[in-house]
């Protein structure tokens, strides 16, 4: 929503045409001077401009419950509440309430369509939460009210200025919350397939264990000699090195060395021997070597062996998993860490790299959605700057997220930085669809938005632009289709 729609956040406006059960009362002009007396705006205001004030306006009472003004509909009044109270509502049907209009407050006894607003339609829906009595000012008589009661012009911009203000600090505070909510859930999902992994190793671990010491129990049982106990102690440790240093075979040589010595060991007599061969193979154990092991050992102890070597070579490939799957988890939260600065002070010295790597990664589940590929030309040596850390990774963010938003599936995304004589330069850039010529003059405009009604609030690249000054930086962008380009630049000297 656009801020000519926004200024007047819940204005209480009843709608002539609109509201049936609202009843005009007989009170005299009088009556009227004296109640807007208790009015701040009004209070001290000169007894003539009042008679004349009361004179236009409409008194109108409402019971609890009756709508008062209705979303969508224009803003023909300006309202002056003298009694009760009235709750404004974006959405009736979740009951989403954003103002409240109250007789007795000065930042919200006087609403509705007030002079220079920009506002066009009435953005919400308005009940009266107790009974209520308004007095309504026609917009058509604004002139003459401008030309007769001048210091009361005055004060009701103030009060449409703070309102805009209030409107539009609240919208951003929406805008990082909507922000934050995503990065969430990608975080979730990011963390929870590392999380589900250790789970599932884990739960398999304990089973191994069980078949490890079972195993090695039966072996135990044997009387083996010297010669065959270090043959069985070779074997092994050859096995467990050749599985902690080993490359990776390719799938199709993994399944041809598997083939081959199931095959052996099926000849042997071996049951189930497609549960041996993996991870036989994965050590580095082929044919001959089941061959060598095998003419030192009987049957039932060469059987036993081969079931504790597949144990300690299974439980070790384990114990590798949850490794892989936790230090994903606390690269995850050190990510975390670093992107919104936790436990530090809000102005430090910032490793711009640092924190473009850290948005990265929390924003790697969008980047694998659409198969985005990444490339980085980072300046060698590139100079720490004072900076508010957390809000600079929020720039990165925004100006990413929003690349990525253009871009169709495999689109390319490149992030340059570079050290400038008095500046460092930070650029993201990406080939998607590009921003329209007639557009690009809105861009930074705050509640501008080309996204749909959901998708954001128009004020990620606000929110940019207004981060980047705070750190007495610049940003500008260059745009055509397939090729997009945003540039930050930061002061070194920011002290």
């Amino acid at each position: 929503m656009d801020d000519t729609k926004r200024e007047g956040v819940g204005v209480p406006v009843p709608v002539s045409g609109v509201i049936e059960s609202v009843i005009a009362t007989s009170n005299s002009p009088a009556d009227i001077v004296e109640a807007l007396r208790r009015v701040h705006v009004f209070a001290d205001l000169p007894e003539d401009q009042l008679k004349w004030f009361a004179g236009n306006v409409v008194d109108r009472r409402l019971g609890a419950g009756e709508v008062l003004f209705q979303k969508g509909d224009p803003p023909d009044w300006m309202v002056i509440y003298l009694e009760g109270e009235v709750h404004a509502y974006w959405d009736e049907n979740v009951h989403d309430l954003i103002y409240i209009g109250r007789a007795g407050d000065p930042a919200s006894e006087v609403s509705g369509m007030l002079p220079f607003s920009r506002m066009t339609v009435l953005g919400a829906t308005g009940r009266a939460a107790t009974e209520v009595r308004v007095l309504q000012f026609p917009v058509r008589l604004f002139p003459e009210m401008m030309h007769r009661m001048p210091t009361l012009v005055q004060r009701l911009v103030g009060i449409m200025s703070d309102r805009v203000r209030e409107s539009t600090t609240a919208d951003q505070q929406q805008d990082k919350l909507m922000a934050l909510g995503k990065l969430s859930a990608g975080l979730a999902h990011e963390l929870n397939n590392p999380a589900a992994g250790a789970t599932r190793a884990a739960n398999d671990l304990i089973v191994t264990l069980a078949e490890l010491r079972a195993a090695d129990l039966r072996l135990c049982r044997h009387d083996l000699t010297t010669e065959q106990e270090d043959a069985i102690r070779s074997f092994e440790d050859v096995a467990l090195e050749h599985t902690a240093t080993t490359v990776q075979l390719n799938s199709l040589e993994q399944s041809d060395r598997e083939d081959l010595v199931a095959t052996w060991l099926e000849d042997h007599g071996m049951a189930d021997p497609w549960k041996l061969s993996g991870n036989l193979v994965e050590a580095g154990i082929d044919a001959a070597g089941l061959q060598r092991i095998s003419d030192v050992l009987e049957q039932g102890t060469f059987t036993d062996v081969l079931a504790r070597v597949n144990a300690q070579l299974a439980a070790a490939k384990l114990a590798s998993e949850i490794k892989a799957a936790t230090t994903r988890i606390s690269e995850l939260v050190g990510a975390i860490k670093e992107y919104s600065y936790m436990d530090q002070a809000s102005m430090q010295e910032v490793d711009v790299h640092k924190g473009l790597e850290s948005t990265l990664l929390i924003l790697k589940y969008k980047l694998k959605r659409k198969s985005i590929v990444v490339t980085r030309e980072y300046a060698e040596e590139l100079p720490r700057i004072k900076a508010y850390g957390s809000e600079l990774n929020l720039v990165w963010t925004n100006l990413i997220v929003n690349a990525v938003d253009a871009m169709s599936e495999g689109g390319l995304l490149k992030i340059r930085t570079r050290k400038e004589p008095t500046d460092i330069l930070v650029e993201i850039r990406d080939n998607g669809s590009g921003i329209p010529e007639n557009l690009k003059s809105k861009i930074f405009e705050p509640f501008f938005t080309t996204k749909p009604v959901g998708d954001g609030t128009g004020l990620g690249l606000d929110t940019v632009a207004r981060i980047v000054r705070k750190h007495r930086g610049n940003i500008r962008f260059e745009s055509k289709p397939g090729d997009t380009c945003f540039q930050v630049r930061l002061p070194l000297d920011n002290g």
